[in-house]
């Protein structure tokens, strides 16, 4: 008895020692890899890995934009429709992150999709577009963003959409009103809602997600009230009202180039309507105290008023960025040291050798002192 008890904690002290030994020797066998890295050669999707999905199918849109379909890692925790995704992916031996929004909402495969418009000197987007293949592995960041739905909304919303603005939107419509082989169905939850959506593209055949609006609008889910610059001319936004004559009874969500969303606001806030808007770049609200601002070798004295990007692109220098063409998050760069403002709120974020780098949106960013970037 007192033999058996008194075995049977050494017995369990040395498993986890005989565990670390064994770690140690299969680490040092595969030194200077690590055994997590061999795991990642034929279980990368594994729980417990850095999270990554792979590429299952790229679906053309329109003859610049495509569909990445991407079946995630094990430890992704799902999305609310109208988020986005960071990605990471390797192009010409170079990690790039881009930011794009969902454009379905929970899938039952389990497959998530977002869809990207390649733009002039793109490398990123005219890589996913036009060369990337099935079964290409990217990294994945969770999702993230409030720019979504509430789906315990009822009553009349007004979506008003840009170029590729309408990612986030369709994948709002999509999880309301999914598409099937017989349809589109039109299920109890959404029986309250009164939806009409103003799309704005450059021309007809640039519009994305063209027919999947028009599938909508054939079943009587949404009205469509589809616009082109070649056609009908720069989208006024005091037109709206003649365009949806019942404008000041719906909630309005918007989503394209800041120019549109800075005139919506300035719309809706005379007429006090309700709106909500997804930014790709934001206007300067709150000017900062300026500094010198470090960046590829370049020093820049940069006002407090003026974006870390714009001030930065202003001296010559090459700047990541998709702000412009509707991907957020494009400019997110490692302050490495010093202070900057973020310009929507106010707030100082610094930097230095004991906090290490801050990631940080250049577009939205301003210098509140010396500051440095690595790029």
């Amino acid at each position: 008895m007192f033999l058996t008890s008194d075995a049977a904690p050494a017995t369990a002290e040395r498993r986890p020692r005989l565990a670390h030994r064994l770690t140690r020797a299969f680490e040092a066998a595969t030194t200077p890899l690590l055994p997590a890295d061999y795991l990642d050669l034929f279980a990368p999707l594994r729980s417990g890995a850095d999270l990554r999905g792979r590429i299952v199918a790229v679906e053309p849109e329109t003859r610049d934009a495509a569909t990445i379909v991407i079946k995630p890692g094990a430890d992704w925790a799902g999305h609310i429709p109208g988020q986005y995704v960071r990605i990471g992916i390797d192009v010409d031996g170079v990690r790039h992150w881009r930011a794009y929004s969902l454009t379905h909402g929970p899938r039952r495969d389990g497959l998530i999709s977002v869809t990207v418009k390649a733009v002039p000197d793109g490398k990123v987007s005219n890589f996913l577009v036009h060369r990337t293949e099935p079964g290409t592995l990217v990294h994945l960041e969770q999702a993230a963003g409030e720019f979504v739905l509430d789906l315990t909304t009822t009553g009349k919303l007004l979506f008003v959409t840009a170029g590729s603005g309408v990612t986030p939107v369709v994948g709002m419509l999509r999880n309301l009103f999914p598409s099937t082989d017989e349809g589109v169905l039109k299920p109890e939850r959404s029986e309250g809602l009164d939806i009409t959506v103003v799309h704005v593209a450059p021309s007809e055949p640039d519009s994305i997600f063209l027919a999947d609006l028009r599938a909508l609008d054939a079943a009587d889910a949404i009205n469509l009230i589809a616009r082109y610059d070649d056609e009908h001319g720069v989208l006024d936004v005091d037109s709206l009202g003649s365009l949806v004559p019942d404008l000041a009874e719906r909630s309005t969500y918007a989503c394209g180039p800041g120019g549109l969303l800075s005139a919506l606001e300035a719309h809706h806030e005379a007429k006090g309507l309700p709106l909500q808007t997804e930014q790709f770049r934001v206007t300067t609200i709150n000017a900062g105290d300026g500094g010198t601002l470090h960046v590829s070798g370049v020093e820049v004295e940069a006002a407090g008023s003026t974006t870390l990007l714009d001030a930065a692109e202003e001296a010559g220098v090459l700047m990541p960025s998709g702000c412009r063409m509707g991907i957020c998050m494009g400019c997110v760069l490692p302050l490495k040291e010093g202070a900057v403002r973020d310009l929507r709120t106010g707030d100082v974020i610094t930097a230095d050798a004991m906090t290490g780098p801050v990631k940080i949106q250049t577009c939205i960013s301003a210098a509140a002192g010396a500051c440095h970037l690595d790029h």
